[in-house]
């Protein structure tokens, strides 16, 4: 019977950490992780990060390098059943000094199931290297994630995919007999497309390659193909997982921090993803969060831009959004009315709340004056510049201040205003 071969990206797979592209903050000369293999030691870890950043073949050269027997699962296919056999092999010929278990894409595991291994991974039969591409934080079972350490994998930088590639470019050439080059415009193309996953630029090349004609002895790459085979550039993005939250993060953070170019960078993520709503709802939040009082009329405007959007759909609602983010952006900065609240809120959660005042309460029922209600409340209308003192708190919180105003122009002259209205009273 014929085997197939070894898929490409398992062909090219480094065997040694120094050739291993990237992640220099965890494997380079004092990278912790580095340091770690080095010392011979192998402690439980779960590797965090996207796709094609190197967490498969880093768990398979530890495993290599400290000579423990390898199980490799998938949470995403694997049951208890293959658990339970990993299991059932510990202190037998075929795992004399214990496993090391590959689990992968941990976040699919249940409770349940990540619970059969924590006995096993106490004393130290089973070595667990978990990988996940969301927030372990999030997913990973308390028990497990105290007793792991979390490395962080990041994409890949430009310079690490061109190595990948180049040493890409060599296995396929030998295997076919025949030089490829990639011209420099097909090489920068095919890197960007990738979005720093190195299996995805290699899948590229392999079809590319595959699919061109030698001429003069060597394969070309051509940029045409290339565009056609990867015509979307890889947008790490799940509505439902990490990146989602990082991007809309990013979102409102540069907006806050006035950067338009940063803020329409983010939403071209959003939209390109075809997440209209996510966006919607962000830009409508920062209108009050951020914005606020220092431009009240922000949020007039940008509701008008998300009816727009919603009217319009994609992608003709890029306009309107992305005119409310670069509005939102530029515009002057004020979060005083939420950080009052937040005050107001911290007091109600801490029970300091008291009974609202006597004058303040309902009086517009038959009785109401038989209780008290309303009967000193003085109605502001009724006095010059529709004002006259009185307390609106209750007695326990009667000198609380939970807004102050912000130094922008609009708040200021609100400011103005209150004093010259209070001194007059």
């Amino acid at each position: 019977m014929h085997t197939p071969p070894r898929p490409l990206a398992d062909r090219i797979r480094p065997t040694a950490l120094p050739d291993v592209v990237g992640q220099s903050h965890i494997l380079g000369a004092n990278g912790l992780l580095q340091r770690i293999a080095g010392a011979g030691l192998l402690p439980n870890m779960i590797f965090y990060g996207p796709s094609g950043t190197g967490k498969t073949t880093v768990a398979s050269i530890l495993a290599k390098q400290t000579n423990r027997t390898l199980h490799k699962l998938n949470a995403t296919t694997a049951t208890t059943a293959d658990i339970k056999e990993i299991i059932a092999s510990l202190g037998t010929l075929m795992a004399p000094g214990g496993v090391l278990l590959y689990l992968d894409e941990i976040q699919y595991f249940n409770k349940k199931q990540q619970q059969s291994l924590l006995e096993f991974i106490e004393n130290g039969s089973i070595t667990l290297i978990a990988s996940t591409t969301e927030n372990p934080y999030f997913y990973v079972y308390n028990a497990i994630l105290s007793r792991s350490t979390v490395f962080e994998f990041k994409p890949l930088s430009a310079e690490d995919l061109r190595r990948t590639l180049d040493r890409t470019l060599r296995l396929l050439g030998e295997e076919k007999g025949l030089p490829i080059r990639c011209p420099d415009e097909v090489a920068e193309y095919l890197s960007a497309v990738s979005g720093g996953d190195a299996r995805r630029l290699i899948g590229a090349v392999e079809v590319l390659a595959g699919a061109s004609a030698p001429r003069d002895g060597e394969i070309i790459l051509a940029l045409s193909d290339a565009e056609t085979a990867a015509s979307r550039a890889a947008v790490r993005y799940d509505r439902e997982g990490d990146a989602h939250y990082d991007i809309l993060s990013a979102f409102q953070k540069s907006i806050r921090g006035s950067d338009p170019h940063a803020a329409v960078h983010y939403l071209a993520r959003l939209l390109a993803a075809g997440d209209l709503a996510s966006a919607c709802r962000r830009l409508l939040v920062m209108a009050s969060e951020d914005i606020g009082l220092a431009y009240p009329m922000a949020v007039v405007i940008v509701k008008a831009c998300v009816d727009a959007a919603f009217q319009l759909g994609l992608p003709e609602a890029q306009m309107p959004l992305s005119q409310a983010a670069v509005l939102l952006a530029t515009a002057p900065k004020s979060n005083s009315a939420n950080a009052a609240l937040g005050r107001a809120m911290a007091d109600i959660q801490a029970g300091r709340s008291g009974d609202v005042p006597v004058h303040l309460k309902d009086s517009s029922y038959k009785g109401a004056k038989k209780l008290g209600r309303g009967l000193t409340y003085k109605y502001p209308h009724a006095y010059p510049n529709h004002y006259i003192p009185q307390q609106y708190l209750p007695d326990e919180l009667k000198n609380a201040v939970y807004y102050e105003y912000a130094d922008n122009k609009t708040e200021q002259a609100a400011k103005k205003y209150w004093e010259q209205l209070t001194t007059n009273n």
